[in-house]
């Protein structure tokens, strides 16, 4: 019988009704392909974990959902595809959810939800609140066949600076990455910089290949795709990671607060190093600096370990198991 799986990107109406199939042809006009973001890359990683493990699937059959209520789906994409049909089968719903549970507390009432996965733990402890013990950790794999080292080939930069600041970028521009950028030229460092939601995969890929560490910059992670994708390929991280309270600036601090967080959800030793600032990134780096050019670091092992594609998709399977009470289909 297979899984049924649903995905879907958000992609509403703004002005007029349809008027989000026009936009989108402009958008394809003006920007080109469209970039693969991190919800979708979830989705298609856990597709082709499952493929690995041959385990069978149906994508966005709604029709075959309405007819038969009676089996589970597994609902990956945001609330939108809750929006989709009048819910009567067992969800599984994760891991892209909506970012904060107060956008539906009452979700696991409303909707036949046996189980809410998230990507990360922090996560997992800012939605038991709202959503009790229904509320699971799930990390997607990384392919790590795709983002792997390219041996042999010569690396010409020092550090890639990869820059995911959401909010206040002003503020942060001043603050943090401009002293970061000083103190790299400083130490005269071959140095390349990346925005997130700039590039696409492929240049991301190929800039990995050419790097011998990146500094990663960003206030939280649910999960971190990009930097594991950076660890996968071999490639050292000295990651910021203030900590303290979740800064979704549509909710905090007024309507949530919560902490800590982390900007690297997934990690160990064999990663690199963090640094909680412009205060100590200078000694951390040097710390950091010096790992890398004694191969202190197996940033690769680890994702191999703990974020592979099968293993991750094998306990997906889990979830689903656990959530609907027996075998898969």
């Amino acid at each position: 019988m297979g899984l049924n799986l649903f995905y879907r990107e958000p992609d509403p109406d703004r002005w007029i009704k349809w008027d989000r199939y026009p936009r989108s042809l402009v958008r394809r006009w003006i920007r080109g392909p469209r970039r693969i973001g991190g919800q979708e890359r979830v989705w298609m990683n856990l597709k082709a974990g499952l493929r690995r493990l041959g385990v069978d699937f149906r994508e966005n059959d709604f029709r075959h959902a309405r007819r038969n209520p009676e089996e589970p789906v597994g609902i990956v994409g945001k609330s939108c595809v809750l929006d989709q049909m009048r819910w009567e089968n067992p969800i599984l719903f994760g891991a892209s959810v909506m970012s904060h549970p107060l956008e539906d507390p009452d979700l696991m009432r409303r909707l036949p939800v046996r189980r809410i996965l998230v990507p990360g733990e922090w996560m997992r402890r800012m939605c038991e609140p709202f959503w009790g013990g229904g509320v699971q950790v799930w990390p997607v794999g990384i392919d790590t066949d795709r983002w792997m080292p390219a041996p042999g080939r010569a690396k010409d930069l020092d550090v890639l600076v990869y820059n995911k600041v959401r909010w206040e970028n002003d503020r942060y521009e001043a603050e943090l990455l401009e002293p970061i950028r000083k103190e790299l030229r400083h130490r005269r460092l071959r140095v390349a910089e990346i925005r997130y939601g700039s590039y696409r995969e492929e240049e991301f890929m190929e800039v990995l290949k050419r790097a011998k560490s990146m500094v990663f910059v960003c206030e939280h992670e649910t999960q971190g795709l990009a930097y594991q994708e950076a660890l996968s390929a071999g490639v050292p991280v000295l990651a910021w990671d203030r900590g303290g309270e979740w800064r979704d600036p549509a909710y905090h601090p007024d309507r949530v607060r919560f902490g800590p967080v982390s900007s690297v959800p997934y990690w160990s030793a064999e990663c690199g190093e963090k640094f909680c600032g412009v205060e100590d990134f200078r000694e951390i780096l040097e710390v950091f600096w010096k790992g890398v050019g004694g191969g202190r670091y197996d940033p690769r092992g680890y994702v191999v370990r703990n974020l592979g594609l099968k293993e991750c998709a094998a306990e997906y399977l889990r979830h689903w198991e656990e959530s609907f009470g027996g075998a898969l289909p």
